[in-house]
């Protein structure tokens, strides 16, 4: 057995990691497990799949429902995709003309005074 970064073979035992005997060089001191094994992770096809769901509308919280697979996973995928496209268009031209929507909001009290914790009607108790 050898070390991964310097090549050495002169190792030492150094306790367990997770049910594996752990090594350590006394060349340069880096711990390694001998016969690591890689976490399988999930398939491109899962990760395609997902991230069409969300592009299309769903929710994080949904997809994890359809799929089994937790929303922070999802949303580390997204991000990483986010990462990767191009900036924001930066147009030569700034467009002479605009469009814009209207918007109405109500601004002002209510009419009615009732409410939570407020009486709507008074009671006459009759004898």
């Amino acid at each position: 057995m050898e070390c991964p970064d310097c090549k050495s073979t002169h190792i030492r035992k150094n306790g367990h990691r997770r049910g594996k005997q752990n090594h350590i060089c006394v060349n340069c001191g880096r711990q390694f497990v001998s016969n690591p094994q890689i976490q399988p992770g999930y398939s491109d096809d899962t990760r395609i799949i997902c991230l069409r769901m969300y592009v299309n509308g769903m929710g994080f919280r949904g997809i994890e429902r359809v799929t089994g697979i937790h929303h922070t996973t999802i949303i580390r995928w997204v991000v990483a995709v986010g990462q990767q496209l191009p900036d924001a268009y930066d147009p030569e031209d700034i467009p002479s003309v605009g469009e814009l929507d209207e918007l109405q909001t109500f601004v002002g009290s209510k009419k009615t005074k009732s409410g939570f914790g407020q009486q709507l009607t008074t009671f006459k108790q009759v004898f």
